[in-house]
């Protein structure tokens, strides 16, 4: 992301906000919008792992059972 465009978003967040927003609450959403834009980044690059695989690792059932829906 180009320097102008982390400015404009940052400005978008803050004019979400609600008045009576926090700091905690800013940076809540600024840690969420990095989060994403290094997910992309990841994914675009190449460094994601298919969830099937990951289950397998994990030892984990390929299917979502009822209870934790």
């Amino acid at each position: 992301m180009q320097v102008e465009s982390i400015k404009q978003e940052a400005g978008r967040i803050l004019n979400s906000l609600p008045d009576d927003a926090t700091w905690d609450d800013l940076m809540e959403q600024i840690y969420v919008r990095q989060a994403i834009e290094a997910g992309i980044q990841d994914s675009d690059a190449g460094r994601t792992i298919d969830v099937k695989e990951v289950r397998k690792r994990f030892g984990l059932s390929a299917r979502i059972s009822q209870s934790t829906r």
